[in-house]
């Protein structure tokens, strides 16, 4: 092991010359490249049938609906391109969508990646490539020209580096307790969109767990809480193939996974009534339970409704090495923990009523929420990215090495141009594969309904 922080940007420096850093630059489809469709459909054979349709019709809305939903298809593509070995606890789907605020457990609002539902251990490059190829892809969306688009991404890809050498003069207990406060979020933009930035921080602080009782239930008949219907997006678990002896079970395999303390707080919650939920675009058509929860204090609406959300194989496990998780849901929640720097209290695992199904458990809204990439202005979205830069860079730092990393990606700017490159070049691919599902759909190969 080396002895000092010198020694390991030392170590990173020389991995420059067999993984030159002009090499991330690269990227031409293979001919025998799959299809992208067919990766999909492989996709959909575990998935609820009658929910594909929904799928498909998110992801064909635009390139970049689309390359929401294909992490698969870019986690194929990124196994061909080159890697240095240098090995973090990688997010698998850093698209500048999957960030966002949210509450510590002390209430505090932090900014960080929110999204989990790949990760595994694999090579740094490939997430900051995802991240920077959707910013280009969004920036494409926006009409913006070839050098605005290459310069939202520079931007990222320097602010990445930066921020990770900034981490690299940490010691190891001062990277652990490094968060990105809401302040910084705010002072991080040029004055004239800090009142976006506040409204946006605003909109979180009210999407709480409360808020959410309130959107999606209704007193029944007797007066209880009860979540309400709306077809297909949200079904009553009566109206599914599974019933309320196949919850319990799974709410006592949950508890289980929680520390000592929490479980006392769990247990004085009931559950009162489960749905089936449509959520997300990559993620539709697999199993995804709402539950609501009522507390001691009927009365005073003392209510709780957790996400139990499925957690098939990531989409990188066929293209790193290493054993395969023995429990996706427990993938989960691991790989959440070590990367963000404070993680929902309910955060937990179980498994499903059938057999192969596993599961993690959230709480479904507490204080979330993120700015849109969609509705932003050129600079405005050129400091979104950056700041989506800058917490992916944190995250990489505590399962990484910031000093290799440091050590290999140096203080120039061949890095930031090698990743503008392979952007561009990546977000042609996904036009090109956008245009493959359109014409799948098209053809009746695939069926689209847009919910």
């Amino acid at each position: 092991m080396a002895d000092s922080t010198a020694d390991r940007r030392e170590i990173g420096r020389t991995l420059r010359s067999s993984v030159p850093r002009s090499a991330h630059a690269e990227w031409t489809p293979s001919p025998a490249r799959r299809d992208p469709v067919a990766v999909l459909e492989e996709q959909g054979a575990t998935r609820e049938p009658e929910l594909l349709p929904i799928r498909y019709g998110r992801m064909a809305q635009s390139p970049f609906a689309f390359f929401r939903g294909a992490a698969a298809v870019m986690a194929m593509d990124l196994a061909t391109t080159p890697v240095t070995g240098m090995r973090v606890q990688a997010c698998g789907d850093a698209h500048v969508s999957n960030f966002g605020q949210f509450a510590t457990p002390e209430r505090n609002m932090i900014f960080d990646i929110n999204d989990f539902d790949e990760t595994l251990p694999g090579p740094w490059e490939w997430d900051v490539k995802r991240l920077c190829a959707s910013l280009q892809v969004v920036a494409r969306g926006h009409g913006f020209s070839t050098r605005k688009c290459d310069r939202v991404v520079t931007t990222a890809a320097r602010t990445y580096r930066e921020c990770l050498a900034d981490s690299a003069e940490m010691r190891a207990l001062e990277i652990w307790y490094d968060r990105i406060h809401v302040k910084q979020v705010i002072s991080h933009f040029p004055r004239r969109y800090r009142p976006l930035v506040e409204r946006d921080v605003a909109k979180a602080r009210r999407k709480t767990h409360l808020r959410a009782v309130a959107k999606l239930t209704s007193p029944d008949h007797g007066g209880d809480p009860a979540f309400v219907e709306d077809p297909p997006l949200l079904v009553h678990l009566d109206n599914t193939e599974f019933d309320r002896e196949d919850v319990g079970p799974m709410v006592e395999r949950y508890r289980s996974t929680l520390s000592d303390d929490l479980q006392v707080l769990f247990d004085r919650y009931r559950v009162v009534d489960v749905a089936r939920k449509v959520v997300g675009v990559g993620s539709v058509g697999t199993r995804c339970w709402v539950v609501l929860f009522e507390g001691p204090d009927r009365a005073g609406g003392d209510h709780l409704i957790l996400q139990v959300k499925e957690a098939p194989p990531s989409v990188l496990e066929p293209y790193v090495a290493g054993p395969a998780p023995s429990h996706q849901g427990h993938r989960v929640v691991t790989g959440q923990r070590l990367t963000q720097a404070a993680s929902d209290i309910f955060l937990g695992w179980t498994e499903g009523p059938r057999a192969g199904r596993q599961y993690y458990v959230r709480q479904l809204w507490d204080f979330k929420g993120q700015g849109d990439p969609l509705k932003m202005d050129l600079s405005n979205l050129t400091h979104y990215g950056a700041l989506c830069a800058w917490a992916l860079a944190r995250a990489h730092a505590r399962t990484g090495d910031p000093a290799e990393l440091t050590g290999y990606l140096g203080s120039g700017d061949v890095f930031d141009r090698a990743i503008a490159a392979f952007s561009s070049a990546y977000a042609d691919t996904n036009e090109r594969d956008h245009a493959a599902l359109m014409a799948a759909i098209g053809a009746g190969r695939l069926e689209a309904q847009l919910v």
